[in-house]
């Protein structure tokens, strides 16, 4: 089992860019999905950073893929989606539109947002040309261990959701700007406020998701920590650790001692719970009552 690290989420200054893939250029990390996954106004502002980065990571001998949006609305959002066929690197599918414009037989990689519940839709994303999938974060552990099985059989690695806010969904609308009075075509980029999405409570004031411009996550951060061996023993190829704004390099080599047994899942726990957001872990999805439970000891998401 190795690691995978996913799109930022995020809307972060170019320079944070720039420093952040730098950094994980040389963690000890196998593969990078980068690129603009949740809000195409985003873009401008740092696509000229993605050069750099991409030769900087296959300099150092990571594998690389560019994400597709989550959700193409808009006409220019079709074409960049079809404008990342002309880079040279595996696509990573978000959206399933996106199947349109790779050529059958061309090799994708299926990031976690895409539904793969069942062998059937596994095994129709690998004659179609996956050569990558990462599952949905909710699925349980049984259900994780199918479809690694059924990956193995088709000699296509599988991985999960290893480190981060969960992406629960994707919107039309713009929460962040809806929060500042603004409508989305004039939203001016409220959402770079909060780099690492903005928490939202209940009306009893219990923190309960966070919102990053149109996509809802998890308040919690999920991590697996406490369950490598049992998705070692389900087949499971990668965890995806997906970026946040303080400490992730650090977090990269945590997981990867892990990964290695060099630390213990209750020890990589101990080290993360100051370092994400909020403070709370989560790994309920994979076998717990609840996917805001937490299966160790010490802080947990609030229910």
């Amino acid at each position: 089992m190795d690691l995978t690290v996913g799109p930022n989420f995020f809307f972060w200054e170019a320079e944070t860019i720039r420093a952040f893939y730098r950094d994980l250029a040389a963690s000890p990390v196998a593969r990078v999905s980068l690129g603009e996954l949740v809000c195409s106004k985003r873009l401008p502002f740092w696509r000229d950073e993605i050069p750099a980065a991409v030769e900087a990571l296959q300099t150092a001998g990571k594998e690389v893929a560019l994400t597709s949006l989550a959700l193409v609305t808009l006409k220019r959002e079709r074409k960049l989606t079809a404008d990342l066929m002309d880079l040279d690197l595996p696509v990573e599918v978000n959206d399933l539109s996106a199947l349109i414009h790779i050529p059958e037989g061309q090799a994708f990689w299926v990031g976690p947002l895409v539904n793969v519940y069942n062998e059937g839709t596994l095994r129709w994303l690998i004659r179609r040309g996956a050569r990558r999938i990462c599952l949905p974060p909710e699925l349980t552990l049984d259900s994780v261990a199918v479809l690694a099985q059924a990956g193995r059989d088709e000699g296509v690695p599988v991985e999960v959701w290893g480190h981060g806010r969960l992406p629960l969904a994707i919107s039309a609308r713009c929460y962040h700007a809806r929060l500042h009075d603004r409508a989305k075509d004039s939203c001016q980029f409220v959402c770079g406020e909060d780099p690492d999405g903005r928490d939202v409570g209940t009306l009893d004031g219990q923190r309960f998701l966070t919102v990053n411009g149109v996509q809802t996550l998890s308040q919690s951060t999920a991590s697996m920590a406490l369950k490598v061996e049992d998705l070692q023993g389900a087949g499971v190829s990668a965890l995806r650790l997906s970026p946040q704004s303080r400490d992730f390099a650090a977090i990269c080599g945590a997981y990867a001692d892990r990964l290695s047994g060099k630390i213990s899942g209750a020890d990589l726990a101990a080290m993360l719970r100051p370092m994400v957001p909020g403070g709370t872990l989560s790994d309920g999805f994979l076998s717990g009552p609840a996917g805001a439970a937490w299966s160790g000891e010490g802080t947990a998401a609030p229910r």
